[in-house]
Formats: structure tokens, sequence, C-alpha cells
């Protein structure tokens, strides 16, 4: 039974949402800049920063180019529905999610609004950061593979591995 009046028992739970859709859409909003500005400022020939160079690129697929030769509409209708679902997953779990889990939602959350918001206007995702040695990428896919890293270790900190000096029936036991 809840100790708080009836019209503040979601107040928790709502803020904990609000927060990490907020951070998220900061997440977005930077990368929707970058994106912005490294269009109007790298030149074809791009600009070397060391072991991350700047280097325009247009993505007509998914990660890696994956389905590139796919209709640009289904791409879209795809992605879209992906970032809907994520966008559910975490309404869902931000109430209940840890310290680590929270920004690893607003990670996951932003660079997936920030792509489809991208690939809206043309079919394409601009990419900017090149390594050499990976594909070029940009601030919002860095972001999902971030806030996925974050989501693995949230996992790994909360479960632990099996410890032998634990208890039988704690081992394997949620924190």
């Amino acid at each position: 039974m809840s100790t708080l009046p009836p019209s503040r028992q979601g107040a928790p739970a709502a803020g904990r949402r609000a927060t990490v859709f907020a951070a998220a859409a900061v997440v977005a909003m930077v990368d929707l800049g970058v994106k912005v500005w490294a269009q109007a400022v790298v030149p074809p020939t791009g600009i070397e920063a060391g072991p991350v160079d700047l280097r325009l690129g247009y993505n007509p697929g998914v990660a890696f180019s994956f389905a590139a030769e796919a209709p640009p509409g289904v791409v879209l209708a795809v992605t879209a529905v992906v970032t809907a679902g994520v966008a559910a997953l975490v309404y869902r779990a931000a109430p209940s999610g840890s310290r680590l889990q929270l920004p690893a939602f607003a990670a996951v959350l932003g660079g997936a609004v920030a792509n489809l918001t991208d690939r809206a206007g043309d079919g394409v995702v601009t990419d900017y950061l090149h390594s050499g040695w990976w594909p070029t990428f940009n601030l919002a896919d860095a972001a999902i593979v971030a806030g996925v890293i974050l989501l693995v270790l949230s996992n790994v900190v909360r479960n632990g591995p099996d410890r032998a000096d634990a208890p039988a029936g704690a081992r394997g036991a949620r924190r």
C-alpha cells in the first residue's frame, strides 16, 4: 500500500520518464545540430582531426549500410517502427531503471530519434566521423552504442557473477 496521496502516486514514475525523455531529446538535438554544422563546414575532402577525422557520408541503409538498396520509404518505416518500439520500452522501464540504465535509455532513444529525424528529410542519415578502420558514423550512432554498452553493464552489475562464497540460495539472485 502506498503512503502517497492518490494524486501523487504516479509522480516518481512520471518524473523519471520525463527526465529520460528530456535527456533523449537533448541527445537528439545535439546530434542534429552537429549534422547541420558538419554539412555546412566539412569540405568534400574532409578534415583530418587525429584518430577520428571529419568526413561527410550519407547512409541510405541502416547500421553499416545494411539494406542500402531497399526503397527509402521502407527503410524509413522500419526505422520509425523500431524507434517507436524503443520509446515504448523506455517508457515502461524508466520508472524502475537503475542509475546506469536511465542514461542508457536516454542515449539509445535519443540516438534513434536523431537518426530517424535526419532520415525523414531526404531518406539518408548524415555521417561525419571517420576513423579509417570503422565505417563513418555520427554522434547518434555513438550514443546508441554507448547506451547499449551501459545496458549490458547494468545487467552485469545488477546480477553479478555467481560467487563461490555466496550462500547457495543467493547465487545468481538479483540484488
